[in-house]
């Protein structure tokens, strides 16, 4: 099981976008002493650290130790007796890198497992602006499937000539694409399949979920 924990740490760390100085303070650990964990040289790590370790990566404390094949955990409930995962919350999405890139994400949200399953195909979204109102306004947060394809009707978010995303109700015709905001006031987004490619536009996701606060 310390083998099994070790690897399981190791692999965490190499596919975040976190460094070990950003552990420190959540697992009160130095980095150095951390990174011995995920290279095993240090045994009988204790059930406390652990659990620091994988509330830090949102996963299972039996599943890091080595105790279970079950990655997330299913015991965190909602106030409606709902199973809940934390999705990642972004404050942008911009092409040219990673727009899931640590600096983007400025929080979680807890979603139910029965609409977005372990998460891992998920993301949150802050709006901004109010091309979308009234049915999605300033400061909403969106639930979005990674995806780069869309079927009519569709809410996307898309990157346009890497600048932040957009949110618009995607349509597709036989010469391109047209994204219909719902607020009259701004006009509709209409590209060729030619300039999908050469601007570009990149459909990121589509909206699954709205989250208000009131």
């Amino acid at each position: 099981m310390e083998e099994l924990f070790a690897q399981r740490l190791s692999q965490l760390i190499r596919n975040s976008n976190y460094i070990l100085a950003d552990m420190e303070e959540a697992v009160g650990k130095k980095a150095a002493t951390i990174s011995r964990y995920a290279s095993g040289e240090i045994k009988g790590v204790k059930r406390d650290t652990i659990v620091k370790l994988a509330n830090f990566f949102n996963v299972s404390p039996a599943w890091l130790a080595g105790l279970s094949n079950e990655k997330y955990s299913n015991n965190k409930i909602d106030k409606l007796g709902n199973t809940v995962v934390p999705i990642n919350v972004l404050g942008t999405v911009k092409a040219g890198y990673d727009y899931l890139a640590q600096e983007n994400i400025i929080g979680t949200i807890d979603v139910e497992t029965k609409l977005v399953g372990n998460g891992d195909d998920y993301f949150a979204l802050k709006v901004k602006g109010d091309s979308m109102s009234p049915a999605i306004i300033e400061d909403d947060i969106v639930i979005i499937k990674k995806q780069d394809d869309f079927e009519n009707g569709d809410i996307v978010v898309a990157i346009i000539n890497g600048d932040e995303a957009t949110i618009k109700k995607g349509k597709k015709s036989s010469t391109g694409i047209l994204l219909q905001p719902f607020n009259a006031n701004y006009e509709p987004l209409i590209f060729t399949y030619d300039e999908i490619e050469s601007i570009p536009v990149t459909i990121v996701g589509i909206v699954k979920q709205l989250k208000r606060e009131f």
